[in-house]
This record gives C-alpha cells, sequence and structure tokens, in this order.
C-alpha cells in the first residue's frame, strides 16, 4: 500500500516537473522590421494570426531607440531581442514570462548564427525574405513545440539538410503517382474511343 502510494506521489511529481517545463514555453521566433512587420515568423503553440500579429506590432514600441537590452516584458510576454542591421531588424524571440531567460538568450544566439548560414550572408530584409522558407525549417530545427532543441549549428544545417532531401524524394514520389494516374486515365480513354469505334463500326454493318 505504501509503495503505490509513493509510486503515486512520484508520478505527480514527475507530472508537476513537465507542466513546469511545459509553461516555460517561446511562443514564436521572428525577424521583424522596425516597424514591426514580420518578415518571417514561425509560431511554436497554436496561436491565431491575429494574436501573433498583434504581439508583433506592438514590440516597436518597446523597445527605446539606442537601448542596449536584450529583452523587454508586458503584462503577458517577454520579448527577448537582438538587433539586426545597426536596428533595421530585429531577431525577436517571445516567449510567456515563465520561460527562463538564459536558454532563451541561447536560443537567440543560435538563431542568430542560423540567419547568415540560410540567408547567404545576407541578412537584410531582401534576404531574409527571400529564404524565409529555409529559415523557417531552421527554426523548427532549434525549437520544438516552444522548447529548445540541444542542437549546434552544425546538427541544424544536418538536419535541415535531410530534410529538404526527404521533401524532394517526396516530391518526386507523388509527382511519380501523378504521372502513373494520367497514364492510367489516357490508357482508359483510348480504351472507351476504341470501344465507341468499334460499338459504331458493328452497328453500320
Amino acid at each position: 500500500h505504501g509503495e503505490g502510494e509513493s509510486r503515486s506521489r512520484e508520478r505527480d511529481r514527475t507530472t508537476r516537473a513537465s507542466q513546469d517545463r511545459r509553461t516555460m514555453v517561446v511562443l514564436a521566433a521572428s525577424v521583424v522590421t522596425k516597424g514591426g512587420k514580420a518578415l518571417v515568423s514561425r509560431q511554436f503553440v497554436p496561436m491565431t494570426r491575429i494574436r501573433i500579429e498583434g504581439l508583433l506590432a506592438a514590440f516597436p514600441k518597446l523597445v527605446g531607440t539606442g537601448k542596449q537590452h536584450t529583452y523587454v516584458e508586458t503584462e503577458n510576454v517577454r520579448y527577448v531581442y537582438q538587433p539586426l542591421e545597426q536596428g533595421a531588424l530585429f531577431l525577436l524571440l517571445v516567449t510567456n514570462k515563465a520561460s527562463n531567460i538564459l536558454e532563451d538568450l541561447d536560443i537567440l544566439r543560435l538563431l542568430s548564427k542560423v540567419l547568415p548560414e540560410y540567408t547567404g550572408g545576407q541578412t537584410d530584409e531582401e534576404g531574409i525574405s527571400r529564404h524565409a522558407f529555409d529559415l523557417i525549417f531552421a527554426f523548427d530545427e532549434v525549437i520544438s513545440l516552444g522548447h529548445k532543441e540541444n542542437v549546434t549549428m552544425t546538427q541544424v544545417k544536418t538536419f535541415t539538410e535531410m530534410e529538404s532531401h526527404e521533401e524532394k524524394l517526396h516530391k518526386m514520389i507523388i509527382q511519380s503517382k501523378i504521372n502513373d494516374t494520367k497514364d492510367v486515365m489516357k490508357r482508359k480513354a483510348m480504351e472507351i474511343d476504341k470501344f465507341k469505334t468499334d460499338r459504331s463500326g458493328g452497328g453500320r454493318g
């Protein structure tokens, strides 16, 4: 009986720990202009588009010009950020306030290495917009369901390369299925035509 109780206590503790872990969450990773327009944004928890756009649009108003802080908080969220391109853009994490600021800064550091790697060194508005999808894939490797993955820059590159390879394969498979279906339909159409010709030929005899 005592053993059952201690097991249930252990289970409660584990559940509590995992709940605590769940509450420390990155809501979104984005690159925004100083006007608050998102060039690339990846959400890691279910949120409406209006809510995320609202959060990103509110950010520039909270950041005073020339301040060298790394984060700013509102009533509900924390913005952890790094200026890019002499302050024309910001690399930004939106987190809840229970999130671990040191871990968030780690994520920010890794994402700041991801940007030049996936934009060919062009971290201005044009470069980031052009490589938005590559960046989203890379962001996904760094953060999973709002939590930091224990990955290095090299692993991020390896995983995204593997994924793009798998994606190409997947597209090739789909394309070959489409081609097969087209062939089958073409064959059926020819059979129907032949059937009609035979019938009309037979009818005249």
